[in-house]
């Protein structure tokens, strides 16, 4: 059906003022009176309703409650310029496109978060969960535009694997065959499933990436990855979206300047792009959000090795939860704290320790760490995992067999070390993360349409 979207209204609305138009969209307010009507009418396509100004004498008696909270209308009318609102329709004409019975359960303004969460196909309506999918779509148009314009090829890495890339196996099964326990062992068990082995839901696009940054050079991924780790907290679900770009002749450095330039350009076109929804998220979620990301933009991210970080948080003496220590991996708190108390900006901590890292790290000469970075940020902590990728054939069988990973299932991957294998780096930076960073929602199940958790699945 033809009709105006509200944002084009709103962004032009003299060019529409005193003309006849048609808007679509979903009841969010109405006000009912002996002679008038409001309504705010929202379509989705912009942070603001629209009011519908509602003279009953121009219409019979059925139109008092007609327009219950949630249902869909089309509405026909003279747009006017209005002080209080910009802008308003006079109502002329309407049609119920869809009703909404009074156990909605949308009714009021608020709700919390946690209510919201019970119910993903309807919270997406409220102003939360509209700005944040806006945001999102922003952020993951701006991803592309960067890379595009760099040179870099998006490919497309695939989701069923026969590998969980890191070892660490936390992977989901894909598999055709119903239980049974007839089979001897679990070779035999797989042999006439579909694939006639194992296979698994991705967790990382990175090893098939690079194989193809081995031929075309700068490649990117950006896609849903799994992970079947049985974690509660507000920063973990099992489905969730990777930005995985893969460089060859790359060293640690180099990959270290590309980070820091995409963080900047995606944080600085939301700025630029959301300024209505990041001032809502201002207003309702987290004070001071917009001078934060303005802080990200214009700072010089600091490079720090893991041991000088270390040494910085043993000698806070801050009541930490967690004691730091070389060798262990640091926690939330640690890497708020030196982003937030220390820095106060973005931290890039390079050279963890070899033995709390994947097996795909390039080995530093000291032998204890490995050439590896993680983007801290105020307010978060890790955002970005990179590292420069371990080319030495042998070097990496050994670290395979550490940490014993089978060697079978990595021939492909060993083989991109033995043909024409040059220095490579990569990182992945979780969508999802950075979403709950730009708007400022404490929880990644807020920033996702449907969330995947564990026993969660609706």
């Amino acid at each position: 059906m033809k009709h105006t979207d509200i944002r084009e209204i709103f962004e032009n609305y003299k060019a529409f003022s005193d003309r006849q138009i048609t808007v679509c969209g979903w009841v969010r307010t109405a006000r009912d009176s002996k002679n008038v009507a409001f309504l705010e009418v929202n379509d989705g396509t912009c942070l603001k309703n629209l009011q519908i100004v509602v003279d009953k004498s121009r219409f019979d008696d059925k139109i008092s409650g007609v327009f219950s909270v949630g249902c869909g209308v089309m509405l026909q009318g003279s747009l006017v310029e209005s002080p209080q609102n910009v802008c308003e329709l006079r109502l002329d004409s309407y049609r119920i496109l869809g009703e909404c019975p009074s156990d909605y359960p949308l009714q009021k303004k608020r709700h919390t978060l946690e209510f919201l969460r019970t119910m993903p196909h309807l919270r997406v309506r409220t102003n939360t969960m509209l700005n944040v999918q806006r945001v999102r779509s922003v952020l993951s148009y701006a991803t592309h535009i960067y890379f595009q314009s760099r040179g870099f090829t998006y490919v497309h890495t695939p989701i069923i694997t026969g590998s969980d890339c890191e070892g660490a196996g936390e992977v989901f099964n894909v598999t055709t065959k119903h239980w049974n326990d007839t089979a001897k062992d679990e070779q035999e068990y797989y042999a006439d499933d579909f694939f006639g082995k194992k296979a698994f839901l991705t967790v990382s696009g990175q090893l098939e990436g690079e194989s193809a940054a081995m031929a075309l050079g700068k490649i990117y991924t950006f896609g849903p990855t799994f992970r079947a780790e049985n974690s509660n907290t507000s920063r973990h679900v099992a489905e969730f979206w990777q930005v995985e770009p893969e460089v060859a002749f790359a060293e640690l450095p180099d990959i270290i300047e590309i980070v820091e330039g995409f963080v900047k350009f995606v944080v600085d076109y939301v700025l630029k792009n959301c300024k209505p929804e990041l001032e809502f998220f201002e207003r309702f979620y987290e004070p001071g959000l917009i001078d934060k990301l303005t802080n990200v933009v214009e700072s010089d991210f600091v490079v720090l090795d893991y041991t000088d970080a270390v040494e910085i948080l043993v000698k806070s003496n801050a009541n930490f939860v967690y004691k730091p220590e070389w060798g262990a991996e640091l926690q939330s708190e640690h890497e708020r704290y030196l982003t937030e108390q220390v820095f106060k900006k973005p931290v890039f901590v390079t050279n963890y320790p070899k033995d709390i890292k994947a097996f795909y790290m390039k080995q530093n000469p000291d032998g204890k760490t490995v050439a590896a970075t993680d983007l801290l940020v105020p307010g978060i902590g890790e955002i970005v995992g990179c590292s420069e990728r371990e080319t030495d054939y042998d070097k990496l069988v050994e670290a395979m067999q550490r940490k014993g990973i089978t060697i079978e299932g990595y021939k492909q991957y060993l083989d991109l070390r033995r043909y024409g294998g040059v220095p490579h780096s990569g990182f992945g930076m979780g969508l999802d993360r950075m979403v709950m960073y730009l708007t400022g929602m404490s929880n990644i199940r807020d920033v996702l349409l449907y969330p995947r958790a564990p026993k969660e699945l609706k």
